[in-house]
C-alpha cells in the first residue's frame, strides 16, 4: 500500500477477489495467503516489467495502484503500519505482480510470496496463473 494510504480493503474483498486471492482498492491492495500463520515475503523493485517467470509459482496476479508517496508500506493484515517494511519506489502508478508458492499443505513448507514492483501505467487487475486446491 501506499505508506499514506487510508483505503479499506473491507469492501474490495468480492467473491470474485477472493477466487483471485487479490482484492484491489486505489492505492492499496490486498494478496490473500492459504496459510493463516507467517508466510515468507521477498519484495523486487525493478525499473521495468519482470520476464514470465510463472513457472516458479502455484499463483500469479498483477494490479496497479498509485503511490503518490513514493513509498510503498509492505505487511500482513495483522500487522502494526509504523512497523511495516517501507521501500521507495517513484511516485505515481505502480504495477505489482504477486507470485506465491507452496500455497497447499503448509505442514510441509512455508508458504511464500515474492512481490514485484515496477512504474507502469494504471492497468486493470490480472490472474497470469491460478492455483486450484484440486477440488
Amino acid at each position: 500500500m501506499d505508506e499514506d494510504a487510508q483505503d479499506d480493503l473491507g469492501e474490495a474483498w468480492t467473491k470474485e477477489a477472493v477466487s483471485d486471492a487479490l482484492a484491489v482498492s486505489e492505492r492499496a491492495l490486498g494478496i490473500r495467503t492459504e496459510s493463516n500463520m507467517d508466510v515468507a515475503v521477498m519484495v523486487e523493485l525493478l525499473g521495468h516489467p519482470p520476464g514470465d517467470d510463472t513457472d516458479a509459482f502455484e499463483h500469479v496476479v498483477e494490479a496497479s495502484i498509485q503511490v503518490p508517496s513514493g513509498r510503498i508500506a509492505v505487511l500482513g493484515c495483522t500487522d502494526y503500519l509504523p512497523d511495516a517494511a517501507r521501500f521507495e519506489v517513484p511516485a505515481g502508478f505502480v504495477r505489482v505482480r504477486a507470485s506465491r508458492a507452496n500455497p497447499g499443505d503448509v505442514r510441509e513448507a512455508i508458504e511464500q510470496v515474492h512481490l514485484q514492483i515496477w512504474p507502469a501505467p494504471h492497468s486493470a487487475p490480472a490472474v497470469l496463473k491460478r492455483w486450484s486446491t484440486g477440488e
